[in-house]
């Protein structure tokens, strides 16, 4: 006999596609995070800067109309591009001082 209360079947299905939108995620970020080290290494052999504000400006607007056209909230789209954006420069930034 366990003490963990069985959970409702309605319950236990929309966990397990919570699961696997998770894993989803997991994957297309490790794929997105592929090509923007390609992206950090050919910045590199350009003497490119890590930044590039003008493409994250239009990428954040892009995203943010993206958002607001699946009913998810803009703000929230946003900060988790911005959160994105720090990393793949953090890793670009590495990538040209020889640190990757």
């Amino acid at each position: 006999m366990s003490d963990v209360p069985e959970v409702p079947a309605e319950l236990a299905r929309l966990r397990s596609s919570i699961d696997n939108i998770d894993a989803a995620l997991v994957h297309l970020l490790a794929e997105r995070f592929k090509c923007t080290q390609q992206v950090g290494r050919l910045k590199a052999e350009q003497h490119l800067p890590a930044a590039d504000p003008q493409r994250e400006e239009r990428q954040i607007a892009r995203l943010r109309a993206l958002a607001d056209s699946a009913g998810l909230d803009p703000v929230f789209a946003e900060a988790f591009l911005n959160f994105i954006i720090a990393e793949v420069i953090h890793h670009h930034e590495r990538i040209a001082n020889g640190d990757a």
